[in-house]
């Protein structure tokens, strides 16, 4: 049996760019899934659902997560656009 395709992440929803903005802040750090998870005390069934735009952390998570993908600011884990 061959592996169900990933659905693509929608950018033109606010998940779906929030989506792609994690995942790129988190291939910067140099970290899998599973070590962000780790990091960031969540699984890793939650980082990948926040990563393909199913849910978005919580704001409470924001802190954490900006401090294990090395970031200065809260504000810099928002999408762009």
């Amino acid at each position: 049996m061959s592996p169900r395709p990933r659905k693509k992440i929608d950018l033109d929803t606010y998940e779906g760019r929030f989506a792609k903005r994690l995942v790129e802040l988190r291939e910067k750090a140099g970290l899998t899934v599973e070590e962000a998870a780790e990091q960031i005390g969540v699984s890793w069934a939650t980082v990948y659902d926040w990563e393909r735009g199913r849910i978005i952390p919580s704001v409470p998570k924001f802190p954490k997560i900006s401090e294990v993908y090395n970031l200065k600011w809260v504000k810099d884990l928002l999408p762009k656009e």
